[in-house]
């Protein structure tokens, strides 16, 4: 893949997800990966051997996402614009940064219009914590925890593997983040089954939120938030999380984490920051345009790279 593809690429299909977002009436390759990684379950997640069977399926559907997607651009490499237009829908499909920024929206949207009920429920389609007895500063903590920490999973990661093998190493690392989403839980049913796409999960994001950490202290000049990255960016339960979650704390001067349940269970998670404020909706706005502000770096640190090489 020459320079002139990967940044044309590149550059059409975040503009792609700058406009459309993840529209659900399109399409979703993500979905056909869900519905691949259920059957896979159903079928061997019982019995013997779960661990074994459960690396041997990950590695399954990990390594058949990536060879299908190289045999085909190896093919798409003699005909120019099919390829530019394959690729441009590829790194569409793997970015979910309008769709983060706007799910969080409807979030503080609706909690500002509705009241605490209606930002309770908006918050449940996009967290894993239960959510119905928050309060506000609680939902408004845990929405700029979610763009925090998956700037990095659906935004910097995936322009990181992008960078290194193009289109097909980028819808790897999907697959690998949705196994996580859909069986890397602690769980009796999970736990066994899951157990290595959490851990390769953990693996492929250990440069990317690091990354995601520093583009965020980068494009807001914030030193607080370079010295929590260092303070606090371990004392996340995740090995990953914890880094941009961390920035942000110190971007905005507030804190984190804390006590929350989850799948009916209580989670004792440390706090991240020192500075407890209440949590506002300009915060909400100040976190969007870091997140766009570090997608942006990170395409123009590819660009020039590419051009350079």
């Amino acid at each position: 893949m020459n320079a002139e593809n990967i940044i044309i690429s590149l550059l059409i299909g975040f503009t792609l997800d700058c406009l459309v977002g993840d529209p659900k009436w399109l399409p979703h390759p993500i979905r056909l990966f869900g519905w691949s990684i259920s059957k896979l379950e159903k079928k061997f997640n019982n019995g013997k051997f779960r661990k074994l069977k459960g690396v041997l399926s990950t590695i399954f559907l990990l390594g058949s996402t990536w060879l299908i997607l190289f045999l085909l651009f190896e093919q798409l490499e003699r005909f120019p614009i099919s390829y530019l237009i394959i690729a441009s829908i590829g790194v569409f499909f793997c970015l979910a940064n309008r769709s983060l920024i706007y799910e969080s929206w409807l979030v503080i949207k609706a909690l500002k219009n509705e009241g605490v009920e209606a930002g309770r429920k908006q918050l449940s389609y996009i967290v894993g914590r239960d959510t119905s007895n928050l309060n506000e500063q609680q939902i408004r903590t845990a929405v700029l925890e979610t763009m925090a920490e998956n700037l990095s999973d659906g935004v910097i990661a995936p322009l990181f593997y992008y960078s290194i093998g193009g289109v097909p190493l980028m819808f790897a690392f999907k697959m690998v983040s949705t196994l996580d989403s859909m069986i890397g839980y602690k769980n009796e049913r999970y736990k066994d089954f899951g157990w290595f796409a959490a851990r390769l999960d953990d693996l492929l994001n250990l440069i990317p939120a690091r990354l995601t950490a520093l583009l965020m202290v980068l494009v807001s000049f914030s030193w607080n938030g370079l010295v929590h990255i260092f303070k606090f960016g371990r004392m996340h339960s995740s090995p990953n999380a914890g880094y941009p979650e961390a920035a942000l704390a110190g971007i905005l001067k507030c804190q984190f984490g804390g006590p929350n349940v989850y799948h009916g269970k209580l989670v004792e998670k440390p706090f991240i920051g020192t500075q407890s404020k209440e949590i506002s909706e300009l915060d909400f706005y100040t976190t969007a345009f870091v997140n766009v502000a570090s997608s942006i770096l990170m395409i123009g640190t590819i660009t020039l790279v590419a051009y350079l090489l």
